[in-house]
Order: C-alpha cells, then sequence, then structure tokens
C-alpha cells in the first residue's frame, strides 16, 4: 500500500527535545544527551523503531510505558516532523524522533549493547530484483541490530508481505546468533489506533494477514 498524506497538526507544538536530524549528532554519550530531559530518566532502557513512518507505535508505547526511552527513525523529514509533533503535543519526554537514514544511525552512532529491544513494522518490500539491495534487513543491518542489542534485547519484525518475511527470517538465522524465530499470533485492537503502525491498522482492517515475529539475543 502506498503511504498515505501526513495531515496538519492542529497547532504547531515546540520540537526541540523529540525531534531532531541525523546530520546535527555526534555519536559520543548520544542516547543520554537525547533523553537527559525524560521522564524515565536518561539511563533507562531505550527501544528503537527503525521506519517509524507517522509514530504511532512510538506514541502509543512511549505513553504506556514511562519507565523505558523510546528512539523512532523516520528517513522522510514530513513524516519525521509529524511524528515528532505527535510526541510533543502529548508532552511525552521519553521519545525521540531522529530523521535521517536509519542504516547509518544503526552502524555508526547507536552504541554497542545499548538497546533493549529494535522494532521494524512493515518495510518497505522493493519488489524488483534490482532494488532488494534497498531493503532495511540486510546481512549487515542485521549484524548491526545484534551488535546494538542488550543480551535478551529483542528484534521485532512484522511484514504484510510473506516473501518478504520468509527470506528474512532466513537470512536473521544464517548471519546473526539470535535466538528464534517466536511467531506472534494477531494482537487485540480495542479501537482505530490500538494498532501498532498506521500501516497495521490499514492491512488488518483490509483483511490482508501480517507476518510477526520477535528473535532475541
Amino acid at each position: 500500500m502506498p503511504r498515505r498524506k501526513v495531515r496538519k497538526l492542529k497547532s504547531t507544538p515546540r520540537l526541540e527535545r523529540h525531534y531532531v536530524e541525523l546530520s546535527q549528532l555526534t555519536p559520543e554519550n548520544l542516547l543520554s544527551r537525547l533523553f537527559a530531559h525524560s521522564v524515565a530518566g536518561p539511563d533507562a532502557p531505550v527501544e528503537f523503531e527503525l521506519g517509524s513512518g507517522k509514530g504511532l507505535f512510538l506514541r502509543n508505547f512511549a505513553a504506556r510505558h514511562p519507565e523505558r526511552n523510546f528512539l523512532g527513525n523516520e528517513v522522510a523529514p514530513k513524516y519525521a516532523l509529524f511524528a515528532a509533533g505527535q510526541l510533543a503535543q502529548r508532552e511525552l519526554t521519553n521519545a525521540v524522533m531522529i530523521q535521517g537514514d536509519g542504516l547509518r544511525l544503526l552502524r555508526e552512532f547507536l552504541p554497542t549493547e545499548s538497546l533493549a529491544a529494535v522494532h521494524v513494522y512493515f518495510p518497505d518490500p522493493w519488489w524488483k530484483a534490482r532494488h532488494k539491495k534497498r531493503r532495511v534487513l540486510t546481512p549487515a543491518s542485521l549484524r548491526d541490530i545484534q551488535r546494538v542489542l542488550l543480551p535478551g534485547g529483542k528484534l521485532h519484525f512484522w511484514t504484510d508481505v510473506q516473501e518478504y518475511y520468509e527470506t528474512s527470517i532466513e537470512l536473521m538465522m544464517s548471519v546473526t546468533q539470535l535466538r528464534g524465530p517466536v511467531p506472534m499470533a494477531e494482537p487485540p485492537a480495542l479501537h482505530d489506533l490500538d494498532y501498532r503502525t498506521h500501516f497495521e491498522r490499514r492491512t488488518r482492517q483490509a483483511g490482508e494477514p501480517v507476518f510477526r515475529c520477535w528473535f532475541e539475543k
């Protein structure tokens, strides 16, 4: 499914604690600096979403888990700004959006054994064979994910494309030492925004399957 347009926020919140461009960052003490004002504290467990879109997962889970910090990433500036605006409007101090190349963020900025979880939901499948090198889950990115996870940390992977799911599972098992996959049952949705992502909502409401699993370090 193609992405839908981002609607305008009802107000213009201050974003300095919720939005930052990757080009403005340096790796030194990155997480403690990003979450210096978090209600959870700068040393709380951090969960990272690679490809946050409009940020539904980020804002829902940050609200449900104030004891944890949540780092989102989105390459498209308009989506990253929208997601950050939603966080700011809700005063979710334990969530931050980084706009830029998420694979570079993983590779060059996130410290070894620093994350409690990595979430990858509905990444672009890049259907054509010549485009598959653009997929988010590659041997290099999976090794980076394994590196940044703490012992016991989890990689959550959801997609609506069965071929992508199956080939990604095979790749994870061949290039990492993560334990899995552990399949997940379809979680209930109690209301229209009670989904992990906007894409999950559209997919499930259209009656299409979602393939879900997690791996553990």
